[in-house]
């Protein structure tokens, strides 16, 4: 049989095409597929400080004004023309203690004491007159005794003698006479010495008026001089010379410069937080505070609103028992000791009444504890870089807040490396690039040493 020439031709391409499939199939079935390449997102940047425990010091600040600790104010107690006044005696002056300010003029009194000394020579004389007559009585009254006795006797003999009819009975008569006025001469003597101490007594009482006269017009005589009581700084003045007081007028007044106070308002519960510190176990005194708490151990500084490098130490002295309802807040007593001490007006002003100041009252946490910044934590979660870089979520309990810091109780411990930034999305396990910004420990560590609620 005989193969068409078309044919012929046909076949060759045919049997190329049938080897390149073969071929092209041979290589589908033995190629390596690609390799598979991690779809994952590059790891960020992170900030991160290492979890320490640090001395925290819970701070409390409150805002007031100074005033001085003892204010003293001179009330004029006698009559009488302003006879001295001290060349210093002008508002804003200071003075020492013993000063003498004021003199109102003493001449009536003076006289008053005089005549009271005059008085009580006078009654002195009376009574040592009484006390002579009541010797001299005395001794008179033994000798008419004696002459009662003669008389009883004489009238004795002769009532015998009369009844004897040796004398008459007239001569019995004059000695009966005799003896009663020997008798009556007797008791006018008994009577008069019976008298003698009450007239004592009454003029004892009259001395002792005297000298009662005699205190009034000598302490009448030291309240004509106003003395300054302590050291002062003069206030108001509102007398001059020759200006006549009466009692209960005011004549000046003055506050002492060795203590000042600040009355400031502190948040209620700043105060609570900070008292917490300085608790103690005592018997129930429910009203006193200083028993409950050791107020001496709470540091305290006042410091000048308008000028904040002025500043003065000072202590709390005393928590009043009002808590303003709008504000919430509780009226505290700073003391300061010598708040003229260093005054160098103007560079450095003494501590006066006034002034608005701010009184900063600190103390210390028992013991460390472990402080983060408050954008640590997310919703009671603080974010940390483990030891593979990878972040981990980790629950914390928080005691304190204080401002920008949180007082961690549980949760962390020191050596923790806990991320400062935010992280969006905070994926568990992803990758990190951590790295410890020192600066931000030293500034955690400082603002730990003197935070604030």
């Amino acid at each position: 049989m005989t193969i068409p020439v078309f044919t012929k031709r046909l076949f060759p391409i045919l049997l190329a095409l049938a080897a390149g499939a073969a071929v092209i199939a041979f290589m589908l079935a033995s190629r390596m597929p690609p390799d598979r390449v991690a779809d994952e997102a590059p790891a960020p940047a992170v900030r991160v400080i290492e979890a320490r425990l640090l001395p925290v010091m819970l701070t409390a600040r409150g805002f007031g004004t100074a005033r001085p600790a003892r204010v003293w104010q001179a009330v004029a107690s006698v009559n009488g023309p302003i006879a001295f006044r001290h060349p210093g005696l002008k508002n804003g002056n200071i003075l020492p203690a013993d000063t003498r300010l004021l003199q109102i003029d003493p001449t009536r009194y003076e006289l008053a004491i005089a005549a009271a000394e005059a008085d009580m020579a006078a009654l002195e004389t009376e009574i040592s007159q009484l006390k002579q007559e009541r010797f001299n009585t005395s001794d008179l009254m033994t000798l008419e005794q004696r002459r009662l006795e003669l008389a009883t006797q004489e009238l004795e003999r002769v009532r015998s003698l009369a009844a004897s009819g040796t004398v008459p009975r007239a001569r019995l008569d004059d000695q009966e006479r005799a003896t009663v006025q020997q008798r009556v001469a007797v008791q006018t003597l008994e009577n008069r010495l019976r008298l003698i101490p009450s007239q004592l007594d009454h003029l004892a009482a009259q001395n002792a008026r005297a000298e009662t006269a005699l205190a009034h017009a000598r302490r009448d005589l030291e309240d004509t001089e106003i003395i300054a009581p302590f050291d002062l700084r003069i206030g108001v003045v509102e007398v001059e010379m020759e200006q006549q007081v009466t009692p209960g007028q005011r004549l000046v007044t003055g506050d002492g410069i060795a203590k000042a106070e600040a009355v400031v308002q502190v948040r209620l519960s700043e105060l609570r937080r900070l008292l917490a510190t300085q608790a103690r176990t005592v018997p129930t005194v429910p009203l006193n505070l200083g028993a409950h708490f050791d107020l001496s151990a709470i540091t305290a500084e006042v410091r000048l609103v308008a000028a904040g490098d002025m500043s003065w130490p000072g202590q709390l002295e005393r928590i009043e028992n009002e808590i303003d309802p709008a504000t919430r807040t509780v009226r505290a007593i700073v003391s300061v000791d010598e708040p003229y001490r260093g005054a160098s007006p103007p560079e450095r002003l003494p501590l006066v009444r006034g002034m608005y100041v701010e009184a900063v009252l600190s103390s210390p946490l028992e013991a460390p504890a472990i402080v983060v910044p408050m954008g640590a934590v997310h919703q009671d979660t603080v974010y940390l870089a483990d030891d593979e870089d990878r972040l981990r979520r980790v629950p914390v309990r928080i005691d304190l807040s204080l401002r920008d810091l949180a007082v961690i109780g549980e949760g962390l411990a020191p050596g923790d490396r806990v991320i400062i930034d935010d992280v969006v999305p905070a994926v568990e396990g992803m990758r990190l690039r951590p790295r410890q910004d020192a600066e931000a420990e030293a500034a955690l560590a400082r603002a730990a040493a003197e935070s604030a609620p």
